[in-house]
């Protein structure tokens, strides 16, 4: 018995074709519903089919987002950046130009590389730094991929990626320092307690005193011999007014208003050489 094919063969080819465009069991057909989307004019209307388009998509864009998982990330915020590179595949994309899902992976994927890129470093990095820390990495994996490969030195990784040994320095640098580590974290060195904090110095206050007394030689040189004569015998051998008084032959009265005049006009003119320092 002869039985005609003609009108299953285009439905099976239909189905087939369908199947093809659908590589994913979460890439629903949205066709229809994205050529609806391009026909209404903004309002509550377009907004709601483009829910709809964004909501059946939602799941493609979840699990893009668990690809990337195990990077330091919580996966619901990664789940939240990867909604975001949806909303925007949705309202960027073009039906005329092919399928969706074509052009929504790659947009979620770099949306959330972008996140990672931008957000999830412990330090802002430049992103040159961060450019030459991807092209180290990518040269690292492919110089390694086979069983048995030596690590790549520095010079291997140049020659791989084109870049200098300087920039892959650089780079291997910056592979290390995605993450910061707690001044509170305990060194391996077999003493408890010691932690990293325990290795910094400290503010000396004694950079200050130095800065002061240079600042203060200039203007003792300048004063007149006999109150240079003053400060020292106060300042140096600690003797009491009075007694610079009896030496010098003049009243404790005077002595008082030179140490004061004269210490004043040191400490203006090392303030106004500072400032001038400072500019």
């Amino acid at each position: 018995m002869l039985i005609d094919m003609s009108t299953s063969r285009p439905a099976a080819s239909a189905r087939s074709a369908a199947q093809t465009r659908r590589t994913h069991d979460d890439a629903p057909d949205t066709a229809r519903r994205f050529e609806r989307l391009n026909s209404l004019e903004d309002g509550p209307e377009r907004d709601a089919v483009r829910d709809e388009i964004v909501t059946a998509w939602l799941p493609m864009a979840h699990r893009i987002a668990s690809r990337f998982r195990d990077r330091g990330e919580a996966v619901e915020d990664l789940r939240q950046v990867a909604a975001l590179g949806l909303v925007k595949a949705v309202d960027r994309f073009d039906p005329e130009r092919g399928a969706f899902e074509s052009y929504a992976v790659p947009t979620i994927t770099g949306e959330i590389k972008r996140h990672f890129r931008d957000r999830m470093w412990a330090l802002r990095v430049p992103r040159r730094v961060q450019e030459l820390r991807n092209k180290v990495r990518l040269a690292r994996r492919d110089l390694t991929q086979n069983p048995g490969s030596r690590e790549p030195s520095v010079a291997d990784l140049a020659a791989h990626t084109g870049l200098t040994e300087e920039e892959v320095g650089a780079g291997l640098e910056a592979l290390e320092s995605f993450s910061t580590l707690s001044l509170d974290a305990e060194l391996p060195t077999g003493d408890d307690g010691y932690s990293l904090a325990d290795t910094l110095g400290g503010p000396d206050a004694s950079y200050d005193t130095v800065i002061d007394r240079e600042s203060a030689k200039e203007s003792l040189r300048s004063l007149p011999e006999r109150e240079r004569a003053i400060l020292y015998m106060r300042f140096f051998e600690d003797m009491t007014q009075s007694r610079i008084a009896d030496r010098l032959g003049i009243s404790q009265m005077h002595v008082s208003r030179l140490i004061s005049r004269s210490c004043e006009r040191v400490r203006q003119e090392a303030l106004g050489h500072r400032h001038d320092g400072d500019a």
